[in-house]
């Protein structure tokens, strides 16, 4: 079992370092990367590979070669040897085996860094307006919010432009420039409502007889279709159910969220890079870190050499103690930052190892009725680690799983009692709810006093409220709203 070093208290103040470390545990494979390349064009003592001798270091040596101040100083004014090592080339290099053996493609390419924000203003910078229309536009792409719309009044919205932009305009005028904006991709966006939501993405569509039945619908009976109220929108449309059915498909289509893609830190995310890997070995699970966390790091020959010739030196100038203490601060951030990966990688394969063991029976089948109630303080207390390392580990991390690609925090969850007093996890009621829901008559959906019967016959006695949190949570709408024709 690795040894753990980290084992901080809330009531304790952490140092800049450790904050910096909790910041490494918390970013995921690819993020990680970018932190990694960051790092490593920041400081020059600090190299990747194998024993690659780095040979952009002239400047320094011009640095080093300069005696034009001949003040003398100390050897001892600085310790050398706290910098240098018994190697030749100090190889930090983190190798264990808990690493995927195969190196993933490294040319991957990483999740747009691109804004929804800054995405839209791209696009406006693209169409002619004039200075206070540009302006109003930008401030308008900047009240939408991340589900793509924008809440506010605009009423409100020219009140800000008078008082924070000293624009001064009236609401047609900001309205003529909210349809430009709407205008912009994707479909959808800068809606004030649902329903404007739904009706900008139809009418960018080619007309069809379902797509113009569907405009109607949200136009003139957007209640009655919320509500489900199939026969009346019939009758007041004057149309078979056949016809309702294609204008409810085109509606079902389209994105209540246009703005969806780019939640979480405002940024697109393309794909998801897996950070641990399970695997089924000869009926034993096997844990492994995605190997792109366990990068081969050293600290540069050239600067060991620097101090080196600093060390033996007779005279020591000025110029040559400012040389060595740029050195020293780099040495310092580039060894700091190599012993942070490792307890990061230890940190990460520690917990996720808990948490397989943990969950076991279910790693090992599949069955989501297997998982365990499990709680952050429970894989805390198993590895001796706050509760908040853990929580950095668990909420942006995923894991490949014979079962599919999961975010680790989705098999944490609280517990209740069966009927047979034994305690059961709040996923495996949602499961059964699910499934229970999912085979129900959708022409008479089942509301949730009779889903809670239903769970109590199966040995959960839960309340009816009880149900009705678990469904929202599971985002499935009330019996009404499920009704189908």
């Amino acid at each position: 079992m690795l040894k753990q070093h980290l084992q901080f208290k809330l009531s304790q103040k952490l140092s800049p370092q450790q904050i910096q470390l909790m910041k490494l545990i918390q970013l995921p494979t690819q993020a990680f990367e970018q932190r990694l390349k960051q790092e490593l064009e920041e400081n020059p003592a600090l190299e990747t590979g194998k024993d690659e001798v780095d040979t952009q270091q002239d400047e320094f040596d011009d640095l080093y070669d300069n005696e034009t101040d001949s003040e003398s100083i100390s050897a001892e004014d600085i310790n050398i040897d706290d910098y240098l090592s018994d190697d030749e080339i100090p190889d930090y290099r983190t190798q264990a085996n808990n690493y995927s053996a195969d190196d993933e493609e490294k040319s991957v390419p990483y999740a747009a860094g691109i804004s929804f924000n800054q995405y839209l203003i791209n696009q406006l910078n693209t169409i002619y307006l004039t200075d206070e229309e540009w302006s109003i536009a930008e401030f308008l792409v900047g009240s939408v919010d991340e589900s793509g719309y924008i809440r506010r009044p605009l009423s409100d919205i020219m009140d800000d432009l008078a008082f924070t932009q000293n624009i001064y305009t009236d609401e047609k005028t900001i309205e003529k420039v909210l349809h430009i904006v709407q205008d912009l991709d994707p479909a959808g966006v800068a809606a004030r409502t649902l329903e404007e939501c739904l009706l900008l993405q139809l009418k960018r569509k080619e007309m069809t007889p379902s797509i113009e039945l569907a405009i109607q619908l949200l136009e003139k009976s957007f209640e009655q279709f919320t509500k489900k109220h199939y026969q009346k929108l019939i009758q007041k449309h004057n149309i078979t159910e056949e016809q309702l059915k294609d204008a409810i498909a085109e509606i079902e289509r389209l994105n209540p969220k246009p703005g969806g893609s780019y939640s979480g830190n405002n940024r697109i995310v393309e794909h998801v890079v897996p950070d641990f890997s399970i695997r089924i070995v000869d009926g034993e699970l096997e844990l492994t870190l995605n190997g792109r966390n366990a990068p081969e790091l050293h600290v540069s020959r050239e600067y060991n050499n620097m101090l080196e010739g600093y060390k033996n030196s007779k005279e020591k100038s000025k110029s040559q103690k400012d040389t060595v203490m740029f050195i020293k601060q780099k040495l310092d951030a580039a060894k700091w930052f190599i012993d942070a990966i490792r307890q990061r990688q230890q940190t990460l394969y520690i917990t996720m190892n808990e948490i397989m063991e943990y969950q076991k029976e279910y790693f090992l089948t599949g069955d989501e009725r297997k998982l365990r109630p499990m709680i952050l303080k429970d894989i805390a207390d198993g590895i001796g680690m706050d509760v908040s390392t853990v929580s950095r580990v668990a909420n942006s991390k995923y894991v490949d799983t014979p079962y599919g690609t999961k975010l680790i925090k989705d098999y944490f969850s609280e517990s209740m009692k069966n009927d047979q007093g034994e305690d059961v996890s709040t996923k495996e009621i949602k499961k059964i709810l699910e499934t229970v829901i999912g085979e129900e008559t959708k022409k008479k959906p089942l509301t949730d006093d009779k889903l809670a019967a239903i769970l109590k016959e199966k040995g959960y006695p839960i309340a009816r409220r009880t149900v009705a949190k678990y469904r929202e949570q599971l985002d499935i709408p009330v019996a009404r709203l499920r009704k189908q024709i």
